[in-house]
């Protein structure tokens, strides 16, 4: 089952792999730079907040990562 959590170890993953912080990813994928911050995962009430499509498929395009690469990274 995919989780908030797995989505997120992913984008972290594809950061490190590629050798830049998750604020240093979203920047070069054109995001703001705090889009993936740790603080802006949950909501103030503590709501998951989960990434769009859109910036998963902006940072898999500026990885050059495929979508199986992505999948591999969150549940390994």
């Amino acid at each position: 089952m995919l989780t908030h959590d797995h989505v997120w170890r992913g984008i972290d993953r594809l950061a490190q792999t590629n050798g830049y912080s998750a604020s240093g990813l979203a920047k070069k994928a054109g995001l703001d730079p705090t889009a993936f911050n740790k603080s802006k995962r949950h909501s103030p009430d503590g709501k998951p907040r989960w990434p769009s499509m859109e910036s998963i498929a902006k940072i898999l395009s500026v990885t050059g990562a495929s979508l199986s690469e992505f999948e591999r990274l969150m549940f390994d």
